[in-house]
């Protein structure tokens, strides 16, 4: 039987990471002390973005919505590495294509009688069923690593509570698309939390509120603003709290 790689520092895979906030928290788990793994679908642009956050940084070819690319990566975070310490899944899409629409747009062509279901299969098959596909092939690392935990991106958009608030601004802004799928992933935070509880690994979500990215272009916070969170949840060991949905500077966020 073949040893396991000796690997003496902590392990911290972010998907999404070479562009945006993903490329943040990758850049400042680096400079904590991690060896991060930054998941990308296009290798070249992965490899880009661990060269310029630097020596601790690895390019780790992964397309959440391929199975496939899922697998090669699990085998190589565990032929490499042999630990996995943080998974903080990352990776996110609002829409297909390229073309910028203002929120207010957005909202309008999103709404549940509009909605294209292309589109809409599209969303969740990144930001839902790829958040599952990649917990599923690496949660067998995650359990033979000692305190791990996973840290999963969500939105304050996909708060029910929020939305159901007539006078909360996320009311009119609740879409089938985008914000359902946030909806949706933080279902998956607590199913995953609670059959983790038992090995002893924190599963938490976190909202990176309204941050200036590609993705969304008109938002108010830095990058740096938007991964704190993220970056202050996958430092907590593993006496800290499991199954929450927090942001930076609110707090706890209503599910």
């Amino acid at each position: 039987m073949q040893d396991k790689p000796v690997q003496d520092k902590p392990v911290a895979l972010v998907t999404g990471a070479n562009q945006g906030i993903g490329f943040q928290i990758a850049k400042d788990l680096a400079a904590k002390g991690f060896t991060v793994l930054l998941g990308s679908r296009n290798i070249e642009r992965g490899e880009a973005a661990a060269k310029a956050v630097g020596p601790n940084a690895v390019a780790l070819q992964l397309d959440v919505t391929d199975l496939a690319s899922i697998a090669a990566a699990a085998e190589r975070v565990r032929k490499e590495f042999g630990r996995l310490d943080v998974l903080v899944q990352n990776a996110a899409i609002t829409k297909t294509g390229d073309d910028a629409q203002t929120p207010e747009a957005y909202v309008k062509t999103h709404r549940p009688s509009l909605a294209s279901l292309d589109e809409m299969r599209a969303v969740w098959d990144t930001n839902v069923f790829g958040v599952l596909a990649v917990y599923q092939a690496m949660v067998p690392i995650l359990r033979d690593t000692p305190n791990s935990r996973i840290v999963n991106v969500s939105s304050g958009a996909g708060s029910l509570t929020l939305a159901s608030d007539p006078n909360s601004p996320m009311h009119s802004n609740f879409d089938a698309t985008y914000a359902a799928s946030k909806t949706a992933l933080n279902g998956l935070t607590l199913a995953m939390a609670i059959e983790l509880e038992a090995d002893g690994i924190n599963v938490n979500a976190v909202s990176p509120g309204s941050t200036r990215t590609k993705m969304n272009p008109g938002g108010t916070d830095t990058v740096e603003e938007g991964a704190a969170e993220a970056v202050r949840v996958a430092l907590l060991g593993s006496d800290g709290p499991t199954g929450t949905f927090t942001h930076a500077t609110f707090g706890a966020i209503p599910w």
